[in-house]
């Protein structure tokens, strides 16, 4: 409904080429248009696209919609942080020079922290821009520099917020604490994990507790004393079952 006013004012107008009085109200139909839909800005008149009023709105209600304004406010700070504060992915819309701007590349990657792969190198090798990449999406890490993939703080954001990013922390870099933190966010990632933790009972404990279907990525030791527990239950039960009758055995010994 919004996109056919907009169509039947710009007919009216345009053979009066745009007089200020047409304008003003063409800029009233447009104005409750782009706050229904803000990618309706695409019919405005290149007059109304550089119009910040009309495109504050625009990007206020979708943020892609910065794709149709003036490269004037393309390049405008408070038009583009209304925009990737809205939908990150509107960063690819900015000017070269706000697509390099922290303050604007942050804002981006808290509303969408996979829009770290459309940073500059600089930004992906700052710690505070990587982190809030991570936090809110954990596989932003896939596009942290090297440096920040071995950062321990940034691994363990990425893979608490998301385990499956456990498959972008560099091998050497998996360690114990690491791999918790992922199979506990979700258990599938033991997928992910080195041979050492995927023996570890600990490890796979926390994994099945998460996803029984974990069980499939542990090794053959423990997989062969689940399967020769004969016990109804889940494999977290079964597991549990383990860890009590190796206590009791151990308390026997001693």
């Amino acid at each position: 409904m919004a996109d056919m006013n907009i169509k039947r004012v710009a007919r009216a107008v345009e053979p009066l080429r745009c007089t200020r009085r047409n304008l003003e109200e063409y800029k009233r139909v447009v104005l409750e248009a782009v706050k229904q839909d803000g990618v309706e800005l695409e019919n405005a008149p290149r007059e109304l696209r550089c119009d910040k009023e009309v495109v504050l709105e625009a990007v206020k209600q979708n943020g892609y919609a910065l794709d149709y304004a003036s490269r004037a406010l393309q390049d405008d700070k408070e038009v583009v942080l209304a925009a990737v504060k809205q939908n990150g992915y509107a960063l690819t819309c900015a000017s070269r020079a706000l697509q390099d701007d922290k303050e604007v590349v942050l804002a981006a990657v808290k509303q969408n922290g996979y829009v770290l792969e459309y940073a500059s190198w600089r930004d992906q090798d700052d710690k505070e821009v990587v982190l809030a990449a991570v936090k809110q999406n954990g596989y932003a890490l896939a596009h942290a520099s090297q440096n920040l993939k071995e950062d321990e703080e940034i691994l363990l954001a990425a893979v608490g917020q998301n385990g499956a990013a456990l498959k972008y922390v560099p091998y050497s870099f998996k360690n114990k604490e690491v791999v918790l933190a992922a199979v506990g966010e979700n258990g599938m990632a033991l997928r992910r994990a080195p041979k050492l933790f995927k023996d570890m009972e600990e490890v796979v404990f926390e994994a099945i507790k998460q996803d029984d279907r974990a069980i499939r990525f542990a090794s053959e030791r423990i997989q062969e004393k689940i399967r020769g527990l004969r016990h109804e239950g889940s494999v977290a039960e079964k597991f549990l079952l383990l860890e009590k009758i190796s206590r009791t055995k151990s308390a026997k010994k001693v």
